[in-house]
């Protein structure tokens, strides 16, 4: 889903976890570098490759 207005989006991504205040943080920053973020709540990030595909210095996916 591109993503017209990346708070919007990350709010509904980031509503199903503990941690919200960081996954914002972190769906933020790759719908701002990616102009999308994946459908749902978890997974899908081969619906938006970009975001599925950003990785920490670590090699873990940097994308909620």
């Amino acid at each position: 889903m591109v993503a017209t207005g990346c708070g919007s989006e990350c709010d509904r991504r980031c509503s199903a976890t503990s941690h919200r205040n960081d996954c914002l943080w972190f769906c933020n920053s790759c719908c701002k570098k990616c102009l999308c973020v994946p459908p749902s709540t978890f997974g899908n990030k081969q619906c938006c490759a970009c975001y599925g595909n950003r990785k920490t210095k670590k090699g873990t996916p940097k994308c909620p």
